[in-house]
């Protein structure tokens, strides 16, 4: 399948806890971001490749604030979702309305940041999936710049590769290392299929060890 079928199948099918369970049964056991990076509405579910933007605190106003910035949204294509690290600066909010909105034209899929971010009525209101530590009204001109993209990011303790797959719901945000993806959305639909038979079963009075027994999940 494509990108745009993978993505949608994910977020029809999966969620966060059934991923990173999958990643552990392969060995990578630290691949979701930390627990304070949420969806500012809970009910988003987000899939798509990474698109990593690095920001960092400044104390000056550059002569060109928003060069990078700019080049970065302008260059998002269908399909990924930004990763914004901020080094979880508390200085500013790197991400609001306006990026929201170029980058939902582009085809974009949503946006998590390391940090706050600000517009959050108007980006519910565009109903574009952005994911960060909490809100802060003011302009990065002067507090914070965006220095590089399409670089290796720690973004919410994660190294995260461009290209590499991000899913996110209201338990979190996994990262999925590019070269895993086949296998562990394979490993990870599987899994979520045994877990909605041992519901079932669980529903029509089987035990807990009984299910367990036979589908090995918990």
């Amino acid at each position: 399948m494509n990108d745009k079928q993978l993505f949608d199948t994910m977020c029809e099918s999966l969620y966060a806890a059934v991923i990173s369970d999958t990643l552990d049964e392969l060995g990578y056991r630290h691949q979701v971001m930390r627990e304070n990076i949420n969806p500012i509405d809970p009910n988003w579910v987000i899939a798509g490749r990474a698109k990593t933007v690095l920001a960092v605190d400044v104390h000056y106003i550059p002569e060109n604030p928003y060069g990078k910035e700019i080049e970065a949204v302008d260059s998002v294509n269908e399909d990924e979702i930004v990763i914004g690290c901020t080094n979880e600066s508390t200085q500013n909010g790197l991400w609001g309305e306006l990026l929201s909105t170029a980058c939902k034209v582009r085809g974009a899929r949503g946006a998590v940041v390391d940090g706050l971010i600000r517009d959050t009525k108007k980006i519910l209101e565009l109903d574009f999936p952005v994911f960060a530590t909490g809100t802060k009204p003011v302009d990065s001109q002067g507090r914070g710049m965006v220095i590089e993209y399409d670089v290796p990011v720690r973004c919410g303790g994660v190294m995260v590769n461009p290209g590499d797959v991000v899913f996110g719901d209201r338990d979190g945000i996994v990262v999925i290392p590019n070269q895993l993806v086949d296998e562990v959305i394979k490993l990870a639909l599987d899994k979520a299929t045994r877990e909605n038979n041992t519901r079932k079963e669980l529903l029509e009075g089987r035990t807990l060890r009984q299910v367990y027994d036979k589908y090995g999940v918990l």
